[in-house]
């Protein structure tokens, strides 16, 4: 079933739903294409990757009001950029074919050289499978890389497809983390447990309710199931009987979402500005359905966590992208999370085109 949204401007009067004391403002707008992915600079600096533009653009608060009053842009060229990430003095950037690196030193406002491939990745991917993200473990030694699948639930031919990789700084000693995630896009260390985990989008086809997205803690070594498998030893009717080995080593996932809400941004929170009872939660952003015969996501939802592992199911914590549940109408998409060293989150809204700030405030 295909039945993608309508992406219209902000209606007049259209409001965000937030818990109390929280607000939503914009935080930078206008001149974006695609703006999908942010990463924090050591100077804290945003830099945003703007996949539709092929571009990495910085955003910089200079009067301290919760605006980006000032955009540079970095660099262009680039292959539908996405994941981000900052090691000593480095700059990575992972496109839809490579991982890149370019020398950065903390405030630099643009590159002052050509990016260094490092690795080749498989491009692009079933529907909008193209995206890469990277990250690096809390010790600096590895670089974490996903690439999402090819097809829906065809058997790969790409050995890399559908997995979570580490490699060292330079690009080698490649090794799988995991396999059997059809698409995982958000990747985040537990800072409370500095354990590894990965928001995955499950495949399509199947219900309107199967299988639902998930977020898990990545065993090293583990296998999540695609295609043979969801929700852990539930066998791909489309498979039957084709790996029952992998079927039954599939690991059950530690948090599940509403199927087909193409869960995309993952954080810990893990700043002051929230109330005490959110420190080390993680916020999920779902950019929301396309193939469902109701539209679901188009949110921010909350996973409470407690001693480093999730606590009953999640939350909604920012709505109202989507006007109605009847209707195909969204004015934006979040995809990307950041949390900025003054305790606000930031949210990049590639439907709307938008970075959105949201804060707290005491009263």
């Amino acid at each position: 079933m295909s039945n993608p949204p309508r992406v219209i401007p902000r209606p007049s009067g259209a409001q965000f739903n937030l818990p109390p004391g929280f607000e939503i403002s914009v935080y930078a707008e206008g001149g974006f294409e695609e703006p999908r992915w942010m990463a924090l600079a050591p100077n804290g600096d945003v830099f945003l990757a703007d996949s539709g533009a092929g571009a990495v653009f910085i955003l910089r608060d200079t009067l301290g009001k919760g605006v980006a009053d000032t955009r540079f842009t970095f660099e262009t060229g680039l292959n539908r950029p996405f994941g981000m990430v900052f090691w000593r003095d480095y700059f990575y950037v992972a496109n839809t074919d490579s991982v890149v690196r370019f020398r950065y030193r903390p405030g630099q406002t643009e590159s002052e050289d050509f990016p260094q491939k490092i690795l080749d990745l498989p491009a692009r991917g079933y529907n909008a499978h193209w995206t890469r993200n990277i990250i690096f473990n809390p010790d600096g030694s590895k670089m974490v890389v996903t690439v999402g699948s090819g097809t829906n639930v065809d058997v790969e031919s790409d050995p890399l497809r559908g997995t979570i990789s580490e490699y060292n700084p330079d690009g080698t000693g490649h090794q799988f983390v995991a396999q059997g995630t059809r698409n995982p896009v958000g990747l985040a260390f537990n800072p409370m447990t500095g354990k590894l985990w990965a928001a995955v989008e499950e495949r399509d086809g199947l219900r309107d309710d199967l299988p639902p997205d998930y977020l898990v803690e990545v065993k090293d070594g583990g296998f999540y199931g695609w295609p043979f498998a969801y929700m852990g030893p539930h066998e791909d009717p489309r498979h039957k009987g084709q790996r029952p080995d992998l079927v039954a080593r599939s690991i059950v996932p530690d948090v599940m979402f509403q199927a087909h809400s193409a869960i995309l941004g993952l954080v810990f929170y893990d700043g002051t500005m929230f109330p005490e009872e959110y420190r080390g939660d993680a916020f999920v952003a779902m950019h929301g359905s396309w193939n469902r015969s109701k539209l679901t996501g188009y949110k921010i939802a909350r996973v409470r966590f407690k001693d480093g592992r999730p606590v009953g199911g999640y939350d909604d914590f920012v709505t109202g992208w989507m006007l109605n549940d009847d209707s195909l109408d969204v004015w934006g998409r979040p995809a990307g999370l950041l949390v900025l060293t003054d305790g606000s989150m930031l949210i990049a809204d590639d439907g709307g085109r938008r970075i959105w700030r949201v804060s707290y405030e005491n009263r």
